[in-house]
């Protein structure tokens, strides 16, 4: 594949790309803080963190859903 055919499948799906990059830094973002701020959580605090981190939009949704201990 050619440089120029790369950039311009790059370019061709940015549109979509970028909505989803800016979701995932929102829910990565709100869950870390959440995690970070609750004193309690159902499990380890840094296993929550490694699950938000690393299994993208996924992940925060888990947290959110699974791990939060209610006060």
């Amino acid at each position: 594949m050619e440089n120029s055919s790369i950039l311009d499948l790059i370019m061709k799906f940015l549109p979509l790309l970028i909505p989803l990059i800016l979701i995932q830094l929102g829910l990565m973002i709100t869950a870390l803080v959440d995690v970070l701020k609750r004193e309690k959580t159902k499990g380890p605090k840094w296993v929550w963190i490694i699950v938000v981190v690393f299994v993208n939009i996924i992940g925060p949704i888990i947290y959110f859903v699974v791990g939060r201990e209610e006060e």
